[in-house]
């Protein structure tokens, strides 16, 4: 196969990613139809919106009859860290061509945190590398996501504590993260960030808070990260 290197080395990646996508996935798909939704919202969901925790937050939104307006505010809270990805892989995905708009959208936080943990090999096709590796992740959401929905459909079970492996999974890509740049001053400042907006700010506006924080006391420490 033409890709074979390509698509081998975006597989061994991505199975931490298949580990937490497969079982939250799994969960979306249970919760989704444990309101009376219909199943196949679950992978039409997954495969035009993709995004994990606004597609629980959906939910929720179907259920108050949300309006469009106040979709789109909180939409744009939950996930206006991703634009400070896509920021910071301009120059990665600058020669991606037609690639380019699916790696955009596939841009999610465990595979930007795997695009920028895992070095690059030289020998591989960077822009197939980097397409298998998004679509392998979105893939296990989707089948994750269809089979909750479909065996929740069939069978009632207890969903409790299923959302925890997501947290579970961002542990120990944070865990990868410090053993690739051996500099504990991001992760200490993360933590400071997140302490501050779970002691002083609301919990509906601490993720937004947390990165406006982190952003700040890097700012102001930047000299001392690079230095480390």
């Amino acid at each position: 196969m033409k890709y074979d290197k390509e698509i081998k080395k975006a597989f061994q990646v991505s199975i931490p990613v298949m580990m937490g996508y497969a079982v939250l996935g799994f969960a979306f798909g249970l919760l989704l139809v444990s309101f009376d939704y219909p199943w196949y919202l679950a992978p039409i969901m997954s495969l035009f919106i993709y995004a994990g925790a606004l597609q629980f937050v959906a939910i929720n939104f179907f259920n108050v009859k949300a309006g469009m307006v106040d979709i789109a505010i909180a939409t744009l809270f939950i996930n206006i860290r991703q634009s400070f990805y896509g920021l910071s892989l301009l120059k990665r995905f600058k020669k991606t061509g037609k690639l380019k708009p699916y790696l955009i959208f596939g841009l999610t936080d465990e595979t930007y945190a795997l695009l920028t943990t895992i070095k690059d090999d030289e020998q591989l096709k960077k822009r197939w590398y980097y397409f298998f590796l998004t679509a392998f992740n979105q893939f296990y959401w989707f089948t994750g996501a269809t089979l909750g929905a479909i065996v929740g459909s069939n069978i009632k079970f207890d969903t409790a504590g299923l959302e925890f492996s997501l947290t579970a999974l961002f542990v120990v890509l944070c865990i990868e993260q410090y053993k690739n740049l051996k500099n504990i001053t991001p992760f200490v400042i993360g933590a400071i960030a997140s302490i501050l907006s779970l002691c002083f700010i609301p919990s509906d506006k601490m993720l937004i808070a947390s990165i406006i924080f982190a952003l700040v006391l890097m700012f102001t420490f930047k000299k001392r990260v690079e230095n480390e």
